[in-house]
């Protein structure tokens, strides 16, 4: 007799599917990762990139605002153009989609891993290796996150970079962006893993791969880590959005992604410049970065129920 109790991977997967809620954020997020990954091609049909100004756009007679309605909506700027500088806004959301999901997903990889190897660890050793990584968790987690990485992230940018040309070399900030977010929040990660650990090392198929003679990367990474896989994918899910508000905010104050660059945050901040005068301007890439982080955080949600073992029942 065969027994009906299917593989939890499976039933989590079924759960995922029957989830209205949990496929519509999936296919919004795929969406605009489609959006991104097209943003070339995309330009190329509007004939508009993300720093190509359409000066002929914008009216020099009231400030440099838009020609039209809805600041400057049109068959040829299907989002408008930016006041003053003229830049097609459409060329610039989808760039910078291209940037948000670039930082949230790297940093979040990033920190999901070094979380990993650090709770694996602390959790596993015990003794003076769980006390130290312990302790140097407690003190990641008691940082004001935003305020250290606003401070220490143009020290480092100024510190490392300046091409030949004097400029701001754009992919070493965004790697230095990218590390300073994963430097303050692996410890969530890497807490929560401990935690795992410290249950599933006392159990019974632990304890059979000691009596048999198993060594430690053995009992690391072919015993407990497929077991963790769970607790870390729900970790990675809810880490994605809130890195991306994190550089959207950064950006926002200045130490981020900086103007010409595309990027939501920067966008963001000098629509709040215009707001009285060419509100859609504020209004577009406002309303797109809460789509996004909504469909990422319901996404990591439904994830979450999929693998807790409490709605497993019934």
């Amino acid at each position: 007799m065969t027994s009906s109790r299917q593989p939890p991977t499976r039933a989590a997967l079924q759960r995922i599917r029957r989830d209205k809620v949990t496929m519509t954020a999936l296919v919004v997020l795929l969406l605009f990762v489609v959006i991104a990954l097209l943003a070339p091609l995309l330009t190329k049909v509007t004939g508009w990139g993300p720093i190509s100004p359409d000066n002929a756009a914008i009216n020099p007679d009231t400030g440099n605002q838009p020609y039209g309605s809805l600041g400057g909506i049109s068959l040829t700027h299907l989002l408008g153009v930016e006041p003053g500088t003229g830049y097609d806004l459409f060329g610039r959301i989808v760039y910078g989609l291209r940037t948000s999901l670039l930082v949230g997903f790297a940093s979040a990889l990033l920190s999901t891993v070094a979380g990993v190897v650090a709770g694996l660890a602390a959790g596993y050793f015990g003794g003076w290796v769980d006390t130290l990584l312990s302790r140097i968790m407690d003190v990641m987690l008691a940082f004001p996150q935003l305020l250290f990485i606003i401070a220490l992230t143009p020290v480092i940018q100024n510190a490392l970079q300046t091409n030949s040309h004097g400029g701001t070399n754009e992919k070493l900030r965004l790697v230095v962006l990218i590390g300073n977010i994963a430097l303050f929040s692996w410890a969530y990660t890497a807490r929560l893993v401990r935690g795992q650990v410290l249950s599933l090392r006392e159990r019974e198929f632990v304890d059979a791969a000691r009596i048999m003679s198993a060594g430690r990367r053995h009992i690391l990474f072919r015993q407990l880590l497929p077991n963790l896989w769970a607790p870390i994918l729900i970790s990675f899910a809810l880490a994605v959005p809130q890195n991306i508000t994190t550089e959207a905010a950064l950006s926002y104050l200045g130490v981020g992604v900086i103007p010409p660059s595309p990027d939501w945050g920067a966008l963001l901040s000098d629509a709040s410049q215009f707001f009285l005068q060419d509100p859609m301007y504020l209004f577009i890439p406002g309303v797109l970065l809460l789509i996004l982080v909504l469909a990422l955080n319901l996404l990591g949600d439904g994830i979450r129920d999929a693998l807790d073992p409490r709605a497993q029942r019934g």
